[in-house]
This record gives structure tokens, C-alpha cells and sequence, in this order.
């Protein structure tokens, strides 16, 4: 950007939420868009974040998992993202920097394809990821991802009005066409990491299993948690429990998968008060499964490997506890 090799522009703002604002007018311009944020950032932007959807723009932005205060917590979590989750982005949560790498790339193609124009938000673990060393392998685009088309954008040759006033039943019609497109994103999704797997050689899927096709019990998580469930599942195994794990990647859409036959043992790093783990309490929504919901994680808080393949001995389906408060788990 700096040298000129790239036809772009940084916009330093003075708030989230004029970020987002920033971004929703470039983005209407037909412009390629992206900001960052995290947390309190987030929460500050939340107005705009609905209007970035509500308005169809195909915004990508990462947004590093962090709690929300108080008392102040700058550590992992994902409260901060699933606050936003009925807004209209479409959501995703990776593991390693390199799959925030490659996600954010694949996110651009997701949010522009032209059966979905709508924002995503590539979520990554807040220091686990965000101030963690790795590996990197870089990728030539080339034709990757086509030049964006936004149908809407502004023509000064043919004026409009964005964003007046609604009534019910236009504004009812904008919501359904929303759904439509979000549901229409799941194909557009997987054609998209399949063709990027073909080019690149690394494949996610919507949710990625690990020794999961004859597991009897199978850990959920999302983001590092998931990761180091595998982990956990090699222990396990090695003592002779049938165990698996899946990582579900993207949670909106909220993913389609087949857990009937099983024990679960879902990990949230998230908790809705008066409600419940919100990755388990999908899950049940979506499959009628009762799981053993396990709180933790929670401000940062360190679950490892031993913890997790613990969760899984310890496992009491239909309940939940929450990790090293007064005894439990």
C-alpha cells in the first residue's frame, strides 16, 4: 500500500463505530473493504455493523476474540462476536494463523459472490492467535477472487436514495432476502474452500472433524479449543475411549451436521446469562441432542489438553458445568 502497488487507501478514524461507517460508505462506492476490530471495538461499532448488513455490502473484517468488560479483560473469549450474531454477517472462527490467512482470503470471494453480498467476520482468538509466532505460507491470488461487482453501488449517473425510511413491508421483504442469502452462502462456501484446496493444497470445510467417523463421544469447540481437542482425542483413545472431535469453523450459517448416535461434549468460550453456552444450546437447536456443556475459557482462562480429555471421563449429558468454579468439572 505504501510503495503504490496496490490502488488502495488507509482511512485512520477516531472510533469503531466511525470505522464501520468508513467502511460502509467505501464499500457502497463498489470499493473492496476491510477493517479490524476486537471486543469493546466491536461492541462500539454495533449500530453500524447491523447497517453494513442491513445495507448488503460485502464488508470482510477480523475481528480478535477478546472478553468484554468489566472487570477489564483483554484475554480470549467470544462473547464479543456472538453478540453479533443475529445482525446478518456471516460468521467464521479459526484456529492458526495460517487459516486466518487463508480464511480472510476465501472471505472476500464468500462475502462478493452474488448469491450472498453480505459482510463476514473472520474471527481469531484473542493472543493465542493474535500475538502467537507461526508459520506462514503466503498464495499468488491470481484469478481467485474475480473483481467485485456490487449490484447496488453508487452511479452518479443514475441517482438513488439508500438507507431512507422503510416501511413494513419492504423492510419484511429485505430481511427475508437476507435468509435467502444466508442460506444460499453454505453452497457458495463450500465451492469456494474446495476450489482453494485445489489451488493451495489446505482444506477446512465447514466444520472439521478429526477421528470422528466411529467416535461414540465427541468433543465440539470452536476456535484454538478445537484444536486442542485433538489432542485430547489422542489421549483418549490411547485409554480406549472412542472419542473424536469437531471443530465447527463457521457458525453463521450455523452448519447442518449429523451428531445423532452420539455423547457430546461441547466447550464454549462464550456464556449467554439467564441462557446457557451458546455453541451448545445451537447445537441442541439444531440436532436435539442433549450435550454436557462445559463453560471455560472464559476472560482467557487456560483449558489444556488433560482439561479437555477430563471434561470427556468426567461427561454427564444434559448438564452443565463450569471449569474450576467451586469444584466443578
Amino acid at each position: 500500500m505504501t510503495a503504490g502497488e496496490m490502488d488502495s487507501r488507509y482511512i485512520p478514524v477516531e472510533s469503531e463505530h466511525s470505522a464501520m461507517a468508513a467502511c460502509v460508505g467505501a464499500s457502497i462506492t463498489g470499493a473492496r473493504t476491510f477493517t479490524a476490530t476486537s471486543s469493546h471495538g466491536l461492541a462500539y461499532m454495533h449500530e453500524m455493523v447491523n447497517w453494513a448488513a442491513g445495507a448488503r455490502l460485502p464488508i470482510v473484517m477480523a475481528n480478535v476474540n477478546r472478553a468484554l468488560g468489566p472487570g477489564w479483560n483483554v484475554w480470549a473469549e467470544h462473547t464479543d462476536a456472538f453478540q453479533e450474531r443475529d445482525t446478518g454477517w456471516l460468521q467464521v472462527y479459526v484456529s492458526t494463523v495460517q487459516e486466518a490467512y487463508d480464511t480472510t482470503l476465501m472471505a472476500f470471494r464468500i462475502a462478493e459472490h452474488q448469491d450472498v453480498i453480505l459482510p463476514v467476520m473472520v474471527n481469531l482468538d484473542g493472543f493465542l492467535l493474535s500475538h502467537s509466532m507461526q508459520s506462514l505460507e503466503t498464495v499468488t491470488l491470481g484469478d481467485f477472487v474475480p473483481p467485485l461487482h456490487l449490484p447496488h453501488a453508487i452511479d452518479i449517473a443514475n441517482p438513488a436514495g439508500y438507507g431512507t425510511l422503510t416501511g413494513p413491508d419492504q423492510y419484511f421483504k429485505f430481511r427475508w432476502e437476507i435468509e435467502q442469502s444466508m442460506r444460499k452462502s453454505v453452497a457458495v462456501i463450500r465451492e469456494t474452500e474446495q476450489d482453494f484446496a485445489g489451488r493451495f493444497g489446505r482444506n477446512y470445510g465447514v466444520a472439521e472433524e478429526y477421528r470422528y467417523e466411529d467416535a461414540d463421544v465427541v468433543v465440539i469447540a470452536m476456535g484454538t479449543l478445537g484444536k486442542e481437542a485433538e489432542v485430547a482425542v489422542d489421549i483418549l483413545r490411547d485409554e480406549g475411549v472412542r472419542a473424536g472431535s469437531l471443530r465447527v469453523r463457521w457458525f453463521r450459517p450455523f452448519p447442518d451436521l449429523d451428531l445423532s448416535g452420539r455423547e457430546l461434549v461441547v466447550i464454549d468460550r462464550d456464556y449467554s446469562f439467564g441462557f446457557g453456552g451458546v455453541l451448545a444450546h445451537s447445537l441442541v437447536a439444531k440436532s436435539r441432542v442433549e450435550p454436557y456443556s462445559v463453560i471455560a475459557g472464559l476472560g482467557g482462562q487456560e483449558v489444556t489438553y488433560d482439561d479437555i480429555a477430563g471434561f470427556v471421563r468426567d461427561r454427564n449429558p444434559g448438564q452443565e458445568s463450569w471449569f474450576g468454579v467451586n469444584g466443578n468439572v
